[in-house]
């Protein structure tokens, strides 16, 4: 009988949900400081702990490595090394899973940035019956930032709520502006959403220059990667009204100290990386962790698989 393949599982609280796999691989468990050790021994790799920024470190040490790592998440850098990029090992991570999450919770962002929600909630706890206007969210634009499944699920999202959206890419092609349209879309949109992957092409794009070409009317959000916006500069933009108002869901250094200041920047909305995770998510990640495992199995091509020197999987 031929041995079991060795599947090595980055993370396990709480473990993913094998299904059908059970009783035909064999699952070990590795944490960040395991990890290096047990490399060696894994056919596949499977990031379930995807907050783990260990195989970084791990991937360039001696002897065998994995033939497939899956990631389940979105993003791949906090996995990718110089050393893993050129080998053969493919890489393939969960798109799909939360593309509509997102776009739903960048939509409710939306809402309760221009109907002043923050606000309502702190004069209830206050008891202060304090009458505003709102803003309408119909017929304004939004500057969309990443052309990926998770901006195109945002864009549809917006439109539905009459939003006349622009998707920014890495290239420019039928639906999509490419990065030299950027400035111009930013300077006369009224929601600014950032969705891109981070690259070393990305990391740091929201800066002052770019937050200043903002009209003072407008929103800035956040659901990308938290080193795409250099957070000082964006305080200063809402302490300075630079732009009418911020959210972020993710940061540059996760999780947030209590002693950040964000948390009491004017007009800035914090939450705690949570714009994809809905009831019933890890299992969803499961399940297309199984999908692929059998098609990897069988030898199938397999979708979602990370262009290594990109960083990102290539879309249509």
């Amino acid at each position: 009988m031929a041995e079991k393949p060795t599947l090595l599982v980055l993370g396990s609280d709480p473990p993913p949900r094998l299904g059908r796999l059970t009783g035909r691989v064999r699952v070990e468990y590795a944490d960040d400081r395991t990890l290096a050790s047990l490399l060696p021994t894994a056919d596949a790799l499977l990031i379930w702990d995807f907050h783990s920024r260990a195989l970084r470190g791990a991937w360039p040490g001696e002897g065998p490595r994995p033939r497939w790592v899956h990631t389940a998440s979105a993003g791949v850098d906090h996995l990718m090394c110089p050393e893993l990029a050129a080998s053969d090992t493919l890489v393939t991570n969960a798109r799909g899973v939360f593309d509509q999450p997102i776009a739903e919770y960048v939509a409710a962002l939306v809402l309760a940035l221009a109907k002043d929600l923050p606000r309502t909630l702190e004069l209830q706890g206050a008891r202060e019956w304090r009458h505003r206007e709102s803003r309408r969210v119909a017929g304004t634009r939004a500057c969309v930032v990443g052309s990926g499944p998770i901006g195109r699920a945002i864009e549809r999202t917006l439109g539905a709520l009459g939003i006349t959206t622009a998707l920014v890419g890495r290239t420019a092609r039928d639906g999509v502006h490419g990065p030299g349209e950027l400035d111009r879309l930013m300077a006369r949109a009224d929601w600014v959403v950032s969705a891109a992957p981070l690259t070393e092409e990305t990391s740091g794009m929201f800066d002052a220059r770019r937050l200043a070409l903002m009209q003072p009317s407008a929103y800035f959000v956040n659901v990308g990667r938290g080193q795409l916006v250099v957070e000082d500069a964006l305080v200063r933009a809402l302490k300075d009204r630079w732009i009418a108002g911020a959210a972020l869901d993710v940061f540059a250094h996760e999780p947030l100290g209590p002693d950040s200041p964000l948390w009491e920047v004017p007009g800035l909305i914090v939450s705690p990386h949570m714009s994809g995770d809905t009831v019933g998510w890890r299992d969803e990640l499961g399940t297309q962790f199984v999908e692929l495992y059998e098609l990897w199995e069988a030898g199938e091509p397999l979708p979602n698989l990370v262009d290594k020197r990109r960083g990102y999987v290539p879309g249509p």
